[in-house]
């Protein structure tokens, strides 16, 4: 939500009165509070607290038409009233701290009727464009400000070029660093904000405080209270940071322990944020050889070590080397320092570069080159992964990538995939598994306390940073978190409520059965019941998942043998299709047919629709008790669909060249038989159709439909005027149903008689002799295969 809804939020929560919970208040009081005007307030604030659901908004209409009384009500501490232990739910007094805190920081200032005046808030006269935003990060900084005004600032690395306060005010607000950087300008600008810092002895900025001087100030702080310090400027880029070099060498003052100095640096600051730097070493004697000023890559401190990422040497490291070749060093160094100069002197090749020689040598000899922790020699990379789910994933976590060897970023990468395919299959919906993977890391690098705090990036990222740690059985539960809505783990509350209960549950067993003991005795029982139920439970938690596993490895045998015998199932399908495939045509003789060629099963099919139209026509015009009477309706029916065959064979045949015919009877008698079969198809409804208009005009039919009207008729809303038109209509409706049902009834159940006069005289059908059978199939022509048989 914008800030404005954001802030009238909060100062709704804070004016909320103890007894009812509701808040009258005007729109224009409102629009002062949060900075802006009344039109603005009433036409973008007031609905979008209406839309956002957290807060509910009656409202009383001005002159205008416009909002201008305001009833509200905030949902979430409405919902924690006499809950107890609820954060939101607030005493009367806590509401009263609540309130004058934020009428110190931002109320607008009164002048009562009796002549007293309510003096503004700190930023109680700031309005306009960005006056929400300011006091809402005012307000968040004086609760984050400790007794001296300080306030804790964001741990981990961050950009040194706008600073270390910056980024804790964006992670404050919520908002981008560019954005939180004007917020603070302009509250540094109006003299609310403070960003004091510590000079050291060699000249070096220590890194800077983000103090709050109204808080400082109101716990007698005043000391850091009025300490001022301008913006920080960015440092050349081409050049390394100044804050890692040693600055000049001078003789410490005796007795002098600390390298801090007591001022804090006013004038404006020349160097970069010394967050990220190397620890500054100790001041040397005077006699010491000189610095060489600074240069591009002359290796000071934080260069020359590699990708490795370690820690600088040692202050004495690099002591005993000359500084220009010619001229060797004063004094004497310490036997063990070598390498790593912090003194400005040329580097040495890194321990990396050395590491690879040393490979090479070794491989150029004859051996192998070895990886680290894999079994292949690979490349470290720098940039995150190409794929773009894992570069939004491993985003929060890119300066531990860089970290890491290459077979390291390898078992990352797949580790973070296996992730992303995991959380893919609890989300409703899909793409949004990289975003909440690199959520999770941003969190547990919070909790962590940063980058910086991360001694082993391989062990962090695959044991801590990238792993779902579920509280409960759920596999949506992460944290306490449910993945798929972001809510609370509601599981997670019925495993706390389950051991809270089972705890009071022994200790009022203990009660009941030891009244006697002490207090310390007491919970000494306690715990060690509890760690026997603990016991059980583990144990009885070890057997659901050997009984899970068994049961487990039950469904993958049964599967493999569904399998099997599905695999089986289907060889010995297609293997009977093949057989299938190599019969000949049953009518025609057509080889490789199936058993029935395509222009076959088309007459088939015809000739049992042709039937079905003769019985269709049978029901209503034949006496079903003659035979003769049957089959000169069937006949009839017959030649009437032959007839339209015919019509339709000549149309198709006309309309193909001759030449085609010739080259490919079959399909034309494929083509043929198809037509037959749609002809007959669209001619048999409307048999059906004369069918049941003959049938509705049947006694039958006739006694349904009276009966029906009579029924209509004589409703009890139809009494009083039988044969009045709403009656006459209602009837007759009623009648013309009837009758189609009862047409419907006679046309099934007269077919269902015909179909079980035609299957009797099947069954009573004697085969006909084998003299009658030789003539027809002797008629038939041989293959290539049979003839060949019968040759031999």
């Amino acid at each position: 939500m914008p800030d404005p809804v954001r802030l009238a939020v909060v100062v709704l929560a804070s004016r909320t009165p103890s007894e009812s919970g509701e808040v009258e208040i005007r729109t224009a009081e409102l629009g002062r509070w949060i900075g802006l005007s009344k039109s603005r307030t009433a036409t973008a604030v007031v609905p979008a607290l209406q839309e956002s659901g957290l807060v509910t908004v009656e409202t009383a209409e001005g002159e205008f038409k416009q909002h201008d009384g305001l009833l509200c009500r905030v949902q979430p501490m409405w919902a924690a009233q006499d809950v107890a232990g609820h954060p939101l739910n607030l005493a009367k007094k806590e509401l009263a701290t609540f309130l004058a805190l934020m009428e110190a920081v931002m109320a607008p200032g009164w002048a009562h009727r009796d002549g007293s005046v309510t003096p503004a808030g700190l930023l109680g006269l700031r309005t306009g464009r960005g006056a929400a935003t300011d006091r809402l990060a005012l307000l968040l900084l004086v609760l984050e400000a400790r007794e001296n005004g300080w306030v804790r600032q964001r741990g981990g690395s961050v950009d040194t070029r706008r600073g270390r306060p910056v980024a804790t005010l964006a992670r404050l607000l919520g908002c981008t660093v560019p954005r939180a950087e004007q917020v603070l300008e302009r509250l540094e600008d109006m003299q609310l904000v403070r960003r004091p810092r510590m000079k050291t002895v060699s000249k070096l900025n220590q890194r800077s405080r983000l103090v709050v001087p109204a808080v400082a100030a109101a716990h007698g702080h005043r000391a850091v209270a009025d300490v001022q310090e301008e913006r920080v400027e960015a440092p050349d880029p081409d050049f390394s940071d100044p804050d890692d070099t040693a600055g000049p060498s001078e003789a410490p003052k005796a007795g002098e322990t600390v390298q801090l100095s007591e001022v804090e640096e006013v004038g404006r600051a020349e160097f970069a944020e010394p967050d990220v730097t190397a620890t500054l070493h100790t001041d040397h004697p005077h006699m010491a050889t000189p610095v060489v000023p600074p240069q591009r890559s002359c290796g000071f401190s934080g260069e020359g070590r590699g990708a490795e990422g370690r820690r600088p040497e040692r202050a004495c490291a690099g002591e005993d080397q000359a500084v220009d070749g010619e001229t060797a060093a004063a004094g004497t160094g310490s036997p063990v320092a070598e390498g790593g100069p912090l003194r400005g002197e040329k580097p040495k090749e890194s321990t990396v570069d050395e590491r690879v020689e040393k490979r090479a040598a070794g491989a150029g000899a004859g051996g192998r080159p070895k990886a680290v922790g894999g079994g292949k020699a690979q490349q470290r990379r720098v940039d995150l992964p190409a794929d773009l789910g894992l570069r939004v994933t491993l985003g929060p976590v890119s300066w531990l990538w860089r970290q890491l060897s290459g077979w390291q970023q390898d078992q990352v990468e797949e580790v973070a995939r296996a992730e992303l395919a995991s959380l893919e299959g609890l989300l409703a919906v899909p793409g949004g598994a990289p975003r909440l993977l690199a959520d999770r890391l941003t969190d547990r690098l919070e909790k962590t306390g940063g980058e910086a705090l991360i001694r082993k990036p391989f062990g962090w990222l695959i044991g801590r940073g990238l792993v779902r740690r579920p509280l409960c059985s759920d596999r949506r539960c992460d944290d306490g978190t449910r993945l798929d809505t972001g809510g609370e783990c509601e599981n997670c509350g019925n495993v706390v409520h389950i051991r809270r209960a089972r705890r009071a549950k022994i200790a009022a067993q203990i009660e009941r059965e030891l009244p006697h003991l002490g207090d310390d005795e007491r919970r000494r029982v306690l715990e060690e019941r509890l760690r026997e139920q603990a016991a059980i439970e583990t144990e009885n938690q070890v057997w659901r998942r050997e009984q899970a596993r068994v049961k487990k490895a039950r469904r993958e045998e049964a599967r493999a043998a569904d399998q099997e015998r599905a695999e089986r199932e289907r060889a010995a399908a297609a293997a009977a299709d093949a057989v299938r495939q190599a019969l000949a045509c049953e009518d025609c003789g057509q080889q490789q047919a199936g058993g029935l060629c395509e222009a076959c099963g088309y007459r088939r099919r015809t000739e049992a629709l042709i039937v079905e139209a003769g019985m269709v026509a049978a029901t209503w015009s034949a006496d079903l008790a003659d035979q003769a009477d049957i089959a000169a309706v069937t006949a009839e029916a017959r030649a009437a669909l032959e007839r339209e065959v015919a019509a339709v064979h000549t149309r198709y045949l006309g309309a193909m060249d001759q030449a085609a015919q010739d080259e490919d009877p079959a399909g034309v008698a494929s083509v043929l038989a198809y037509g037959a079969l749609q002809t007959v198809q669209e001619a048999l409804p409307e048999f059906r159709h004369s069918a049941l208009n003959r049938l509705g005009r049947t006694e039958e039919a006739d006694a349904e439909a009276r009966r029906a009207f009579k029924t209509e008729q004589g409703r009890r809303w139809f009494r009083h005027n039988p044969n009045g038109a709403d009656a006459v209509a209602a009837a007759t409706k009623a009648a013309d149903t009837a009758r189609e049902r009862a047409a419907e009834y006679l046309l099934s159940t007269r077919l269902r008689q015909l179909r079980e006069q035609a299957a009797a005289r099947t069954e009573q059908a004697v085969a006909a002799p084998w003299t009658d059978r030789l003539p027809e199939l002797a008629a038939r022509q041989l293959d290539a295969d049979m003839s060949g048989a019968v040759i031999a």
